[in-house]
């Protein structure tokens, strides 16, 4: 921690009144009353005790994607991690929470380490990824977890889980179970020994993938809804569950629909939202991706409201449609 002691370090300094929207994928948020950027675990540790203090409550940030924040702001202190740790003992990573996913591909590819292909293109930091699960093309990043560092918020503790422990599911872990009562440091993923051409190139063509299919032209913060489990759409009276499953096609309710591994068997939220006419659909400055219509998207100077009114119109379109309740996976801050 620096300090102004002998070494004449500087202390961190909370900055306030900090525009969100600057931090954010959407372009859109209002102020922080306190911000700070913690680089270790100590500063992370001092920004809590500042946020004791001064009772404030503390809201995490990574990357800005998967995340909407309000137009109003935040009234407390809100940590944007940039903790970029990124080390490598033989297969064994070890990677800060605020390092860019995009980094750690670079890395990778640097060290010929094969496992993470599938993230190629994937915006978001690795704290982000392992809060969220992230997954994509068939992989997901517990699939690499070997343990996660963290520190509860209320106590201070740190806490070191195995992968087990870290409780993954489908774009969930027990850290966001938590709600944000643990802050993520860093972790340690496996990896293994590959050739460094073929890797840059696998993560190329996901890049080129997303370049191709998702509305990149327009400030996005990625998918906002979870893709539906083929378990799931069969209990909301869908049948045939295995032919479905062997065909990899469902036809429900008059449409039919792909069935993706994501790792696991799901149809596309995409999917849903386009077949209840909402693709292209626009409120305010904010709009349903004609490309993608899972991506809703900053078109025009769009307010945080907007964002909100086409997330409450889907869910409303898809339940009458198809009966589906839609899961948002984006965090709404």
């Amino acid at each position: 921690m620096p300090v102004n002691a002998v070494g004449g370090y500087a202390m961190p300094k909370l900055k306030e009144n900090i525009s969100l929207a600057r931090f954010s994928n959407y372009k859109i948020g209002g102020p922080a009353r306190f911000f700070f950027e913690p680089k270790n675990e100590d500063e992370v540790r001092w920004a809590l005790n500042e946020a004791r203090a001064k009772k404030l409550p503390v809201f995490i940030l990574g990357g800005g994607t998967n995340i909407l924040i309000d137009d109003r702001g935040v009234k407390g202190l809100v940590l944007r991690l940039d903790i970029r740790t990124l080390e490598a003992n033989s297969t064994m990573i070890t990677v800060g929470a605020g390092v860019p996913m995009a980094d750690i591909l670079k890395f990778s590819i640097k060290k010929s380490l094969s496992g993470l292909e599938w993230a190629g293109g994937l915006p978001g930091t690795v704290g982000g990824a392992v809060r969220g699960n992230a997954g994509c093309f068939g992989g997901e990043i517990k699939d690499s977890v070997v343990s996660v560092r963290s520190l509860d918020m209320r106590t201070a503790k740190l806490i070191e889980r195995s992968a087990k422990q870290c409780a993954f599911g489908y774009r969930a872990s027990v850290f966001k179970k938590k709600n944000g009562r643990e802050i993520i440091l860093d972790a340690m993923l496996h990896l293994k020994k590959g050739n460094g051409k073929k890797i840059a190139a696998s993560i190329k063509e996901k890049i080129d993938y997303r370049k191709k299919n998702h509305p990149l032209n327009y400030p996005n913060i990625g998918s906002i809804f979870k893709n539906v489990p083929l378990s799931a759409v069969h209990k909301y009276g869908s049948a045939g569950y295995k032919t479905a499953l062997s065909e990899k096609s469902l036809t429900f309710r008059g449409s039919t629909f792909s069935v993706k591994t994501d790792p696991s068997p799901v149809i596309s939220a995409a999917k849903l939202i386009s077949e209840s006419g909402l693709r292209g659909v626009r409120y305010g400055g904010a709009m349903f991706s004609e490309k993608h219509p899972n991506f809703i998207v900053n078109v025009k100077s769009a307010k945080s409201s907007d964002i909100k009114k086409l997330i409450a119109l889907a869910k409303v379109r898809v339940r009458r449609r198809f009966g589906i309740i839609l899961v948002e996976e984006v965090q709404i801050l």
